[in-house]
């Protein structure tokens, strides 16, 4: 029996391992049949053009709203269910977490109550109540001035005559002095009283109310800041943000992304190589990716005079990642086929031609994907 395998089975297996493998090779080697594109690839509609890929972006770019400070959103106003729908320029989009500066704000309204008492009571000076008795206290000092008078000329005369001792016309004396000063004191009492509020003492109390003050507006700044809202009109584009999640400054991530849609631009990458056959104001044309016959009708806006590197890569091993593109800002014409932002769109740039032969079909061939 194990004979029998050896002799005929394995010759068997191998020779049919052999046929497998020379069908294999045949197959693989064998021409596979030609694959149409999904779509006919762009023509540019100029002789001599410049080729380049370009993005749909909103007329006022992306604005990526951020938050002013760190903290846990309380609210949001622009959930996910509103992404596509209009705000206008001051409309709530989602607040932060303000608990903490309201119980502040509290704080600082009740300290002010104090300084605003004490400005109130300097005003309400002088009180009649405090009046009456300083005045009666002039009344007073006014009598004892006169009996003192009286006393003192009563001792100037018998000091004539002797008939007095000298302790008792000194003490005479000195009442008479204790009572002018007494006056005075009393006159000055009154005045002082009817003056009423020393001025700096009412200066250092409204200083007490400023600062007081300006912590209050400082706070209701902070909880004004606390609620974002919309810097213009716009569209929104995308919301990242849910309550009850934290955020940093700067943030993690784009929380809400908003952009005004009402004029769509195209931002094209016009290659380094391809900026000296560039001219501002050159007509254009722009197809979208996947549709040949969506053509759009683009006009010159700007050029952002800063070439910087490309950033849109396709990941082929052949491409250069050192290449740097020049900017270049269209807008979309209004009334044409619907684009969405992030929309990749093959643009065409009439350029200046290039000198030598053969090369003006080459300026005409498919933008880099």
């Amino acid at each position: 029996m194990i004979r029998f395998l050896r002799n005929w089975t394995l010759p068997v297996i191998s020779l049919a391992l052999l046929l497998f493998g020379i069908t294999h090779v045949l197959q693989a080697n064998r021409d596979m049949p030609s694959v149409p594109p999904p779509a006919p690839p762009p023509r540019s509609p100029f002789g001599d053009s410049i080729a380049a890929s370009g993005l749909i972006e909103p007329r006022s770019e992306n604005i990526s709203i951020g938050s002013p400070f760190s903290g846990v959103i309380q609210e949001v106003f622009v959930n996910a269910e509103k992404v596509g729908s209009t705000v206008r320029q001051g409309d709530p989009l989602f607040r932060i977490d303000d608990r903490h500066l309201r119980a502040q704000l509290a704080v600082e309204q009740a300290l002010l109550a104090t300084p605003r008492a004490q400005l109130q009571r300097l005003d309400a000076l002088p009180r009649p109540e405090e009046v009456k008795p300083a005045e009666f206290r002039v009344v007073a000092a006014q009598a004892r001035l006169q009996s003192a008078n009286d006393a003192f000329e009563r001792a100037m005369k018998l000091r004539q005559n002797a008939a007095l001792p000298e302790a008792e016309i000194v003490a005479a004396i000195q009442e008479k002095e204790f009572a002018v000063a007494e006056l005075a004191r009393a006159e000055s009492e009154l005045a002082l009283l009817k003056a009423g509020a020393w001025v700096h003492d009412r200066h250092i109390i409204e200083a007490d109310v400023q600062a007081i003050e300006a912590r209050i507006q400082q706070i209701q700044t902070e909880i004004d800041r606390s609620l974002v809202r919309a810097p213009l009109d716009g569209v929104v584009l995308q919301v990242n943000i849910r309550p009850g999640e934290f955020v940093g400054t700067p943030a993690s991530k784009d929380l809400i992304v908003l952009g005004d849609m009402g004029q769509p631009h195209v931002r094209v990458d016009v290659d380094e190589n391809d900026i000296p056959r560039f001219r501002p104001g050159s007509a254009a044309s722009a197809i979208v990716r996947g549709s040949a016959d969506d053509r759009l009708e683009i006009d010159f806006v700007r050029v952002e005079p800063y070439v910087i590197p490309k950033q849109a890569l396709t990941g082929n091993n052949t491409e250069r990642v050192d290449t740097r593109v020049l900017q270049v800002i269209f807008a979309v014409r209004p009334n044409q086929t619907e684009v969405f932002v992030g929309q990749q769109v093959d643009v065409f740039i009439k350029a200046e031609p290039i000198a030598g032969p053969g090369l003006s079909e080459a300026n005409s061939a498919s933008p880099p994907r």
